[in-house]
């Protein structure tokens, strides 16, 4: 296993950018699709739009694919890990208090909770948890986890669903698709070991922050650093999230300054960036504006909306009335 620079073993990374690449090259019309969404994406922002007001709840479908029955997450544990996201996207995370001063104005609710299906795509009732025994003993970053014929499990309508599979995976903690990819590998995968806060969730990438950082990806957010290694020019297409000369790692002390980001430095503890799980506890208000703008775009199909029986689908339970 090879360790690149920064000094931590290279399954202790995010496979979102490797794969983003890959398909840049051979897809062209996701490449196309990219383009477009980021198009909209700073129209949006040049025009200043106002941030959505309301709560919008993502049905999410937990696909744990296993071979050994070690790697089959408990559903406490999924259920830690929905825990963990409506507190981190809500800026209900105890740890949010840890936040230096210096940024604590720039900590954003993003207004987003998620919410385990209750129907599958047939309409049926559903635990929102799909368990698939796998003959293979691990994934990797080629979506083959997201097929049932490559031993993995199959995805749900990724207009209706989150997809958020489970395993063995080698050798990221995790990788997402961003928006404007094909619906049949759409979503987010998680290493069984970095997954939820209970069970197999192994320190220092216990407390769910993976989930977290992947699903920053799928509604569209950047790494911090602008992803241009450690050349100080790269951008995350966030304001108020200053450049950083490459990823941090484990806990860092405040301020790290680099790329000329002084006094305060690298916004380290953001959940864009590489740091262990205790050490991540913001999004910001510029990132908030970012996921809006998917949940507006992109990923409209999960923002509420009018159906046959008068209800509106995508309405979070706390705010329905009967």
């Amino acid at each position: 296993m090879s360790t690149p620079e920064g000094g931590r073993p290279q399954h202790y990374w995010c496979g979102t950018m490797p794969v983003h690449h890959q398909m840049i090259a051979t897809r062209p019309d996701y490449a196309i699709a990219r383009a477009a969404i980021e198009n909209t994406t700073f129209a949006r922002r040049n025009a200043r739009a106002p941030r959505r007001s309301d709560v919008v709840t993502i049905p999410v479908v937990v696909h744990v694919v296993y071979q050994q029955d070690a790697h089959n997450v408990a559903d406490a544990q999924v259920k830690s890990q929905i825990t963990v996201l409506n507190q981190d996207f809500r800026r209900a995370n105890a740890d949010v208090s840890q936040v230096p001063s210096a940024f604590q104005g720039a900590v954003a609710d993003t207004l987003i909770e998620f919410a385990l299906a209750t129907t599958d795509p047939a309409g049926k009732p559903t635990s929102g948890i799909v368990r698939r025994r796998t003959g293979q003993s691990q994934f990797g970053d080629d979506d083959g986890v997201k097929f049932s014929s490559r031993g993995g499990s199959d995805a749900w309508p990724a207009d209706r669903y989150l997809n958020l599979w489970v395993c063995n995976l080698v050798p990221w903690l995790g990788y997402a698709q961003f928006p404007g990819g094909p619906a049949a590998t759409d979503g987010v995968v998680v290493a069984y070991h970095a997954f939820g806060n209970t069970g197999t969730a192994t320190a220092p990438f216990n407390l769910g922050r993976t989930a977290t950082h992947e699903i920053g990806h799928w509604l569209n957010l950047r790494h911090i650093w602008g992803d241009d290694g450690d050349a100080c020019s790269g951008d995350d297409f966030v304001a108020d999230t200053p450049n950083a000369a490459g990823p941090n790692f484990g806990t860092p002390t405040f301020p790290s300054v680099t790329c000329g980001n002084g006094p305060n430095g690298d916004m380290f503890m953001n959940y864009m960036d590489y740091v262990d799980d205790r050490a991540m506890f913001m999004f910001t208000g510029g990132q908030a504006e970012r996921m809006d703008a998917t949940l507006s775009g992109a990923r409209s199909s999960f923002v509420a909306k009018p159906v046959l029986d008068g209800m509106w689908e995508g309405v979070p339970a706390s705010a329905m009335t009967t």
